[in-house]
């Protein structure tokens, strides 16, 4: 997607700036996976034109405390930010906002998959 020309002083400096998909992928997993607290390599992204607009569709786990915790002490799914699907939805406005931020395109949608949960400290061991 061009960017619209920078100012360098006065003068507008003519040609066009692209970012390849290559790079807005990378972006968009690096982003997905700070929100999600999952490695950037545990992140899935595509992309599709929704008509003349990039929409970007996400499928990544998500941490989450060990379900045996949350059985003993169910107020730790609050202190986590919520449910999955309350997370997955918050996520979806928070990498939109970032990787506009970020590449300066705009993307008319997210899409969020998640792929499973990740726990993120060990269970007691019986």
């Amino acid at each position: 997607m061009p960017l619209p020309p920078v100012g360098v002083g006065e003068r507008l400096l003519a040609g066009h700036t692209r970012i390849s998909t290559q790079a807005l992928t990378a972006v968009a997993k690096a982003a997905s996976a700070e929100i999600f607290s999952v490695a950037p390599s545990a992140v899935r992204v595509s992309w599709a034109d929704d008509a003349g607009s990039l929409a970007l569709s996400v499928s990544s786990p998500m941490s989450s405390p060990p379900l045996s915790t949350v059985r003993g002490n169910p107020e730790r799914v609050q202190r986590s930010g919520g449910s999955v699907v309350t997370r997955a939805t918050e996520a979806k406005a928070r990498i939109q906002t970032r990787v506009q931020e970020l590449t300066g395109s705009r993307l008319s949608r997210v899409d969020i998959r998640i792929s499973g949960l990740q726990a993120t400290e060990r269970g007691r061991v019986a």
